[in-house]
């Protein structure tokens, strides 16, 4: 019996989907893709659409932006565009590894992963490697799943974000000797836009003390059956907490607590 509760396994020999995916080793000047450059604006576009890009920040009447549905309706509605930034670096800010912050991200993973001609969703460095059954089971596109395993996580996560090869790049950065310092996280944001992806870091809680140059900064605390997810940064969005529920058809429905 193949339990799906988990999207991660402890198992290195599990891989994605028996290698329908692809696993690398990215190393800095290893050949990583060429940046996507983008044109914002031109001389004929004004003012107003020069408003218009992400970056741009205008308190409540932010700039529109581009968003690939949480699957969460009420975290939608919190959120600036609806949803999470399809260009931009969100932080998940996590007390524990899998106090729910992957089953927060499934539905849009699983959205990106199955639109029209999809890029890659890249998971850079994970702690476990992913358990392939059990994203499967939540709608994730195995095919367009990128595991790489990096000695420099972060310059690898910045490589994927500005490469305007991915949908999606999911790193980690848990451990204290793996922290980024604000220019860091400054320098990943302009990489997320640039390469119209959302780029999502997961970091321990007590980062939420520090400043942040990232579009939104989530807290995710587990609860029973859910999380508690608080919008500490949310550019033109809400800010507070709100009380997620696992939504389960049955009883045997395919689970992803956390992690």
């Amino acid at each position: 019996m193949i339990d799906t509760a988990f999207p991660f396994s402890q198992s290195a020999a599990s891989g994605i989907a028996g290698g329908t995916g692809l696993a690398v080793s990215a190393e800095p000047g290893s050949g990583a893709p060429a940046p996507a450059t983008e044109n914002i604006g031109t001389e004929s576009s004004g003012l107003d659409q020069l408003l218009q890009h992400p970056a741009i920040w205008r308190g409540r009447s932010i700039a529109r932006v581009q968003s690939v549905s949480t699957g969460f309706p009420a975290l939608d509605e919190a959120l600036p565009g609806g949803g999470w930034p399809r260009a931009g670096l969100v932080e998940l800010l996590i007390p524990r590894f899998g106090a729910g912050e992957l089953y927060l991200l499934l539905p849009a993973l699983a959205a990106l992963t199955q639109q029209h001609s999809p890029r890659w969703c890249a998971w850079i460095s994970p702690p476990l490697d992913p358990y392939a059954p059990a994203l499967a089971a939540h709608g994730v596109e195995l095919g367009r799943l990128f595991v790489a395993q990096a000695s420099s996580p972060l310059w690898a996560f910045e490589q994927s974000l500005v490469s305007g090869a991915c949908d999606a790049v999911l790193g980690w950065a848990v451990q204290r000797a793996q922290e980024p310092h604000a220019r860091d996280i400054r320098r990943l944001q302009l990489a997320a836009e640039k390469g119209h992806t959302l780029g999502v870091l997961f970091r321990p809680q007590r980062a939420a003390r520090e400043s942040s140059s990232a579009v939104l900064r989530v807290v995710v605390e587990p609860l029973e059956d859910g999380a508690r997810v608080t919008l500490l940064k949310s550019r033109g969005g809400h800010r507070g907490a709100l009380d997620l529920t696992w939504a389960h058809q049955n009883e045997n429905s395919p689970r992803a607590h956390g992690s």
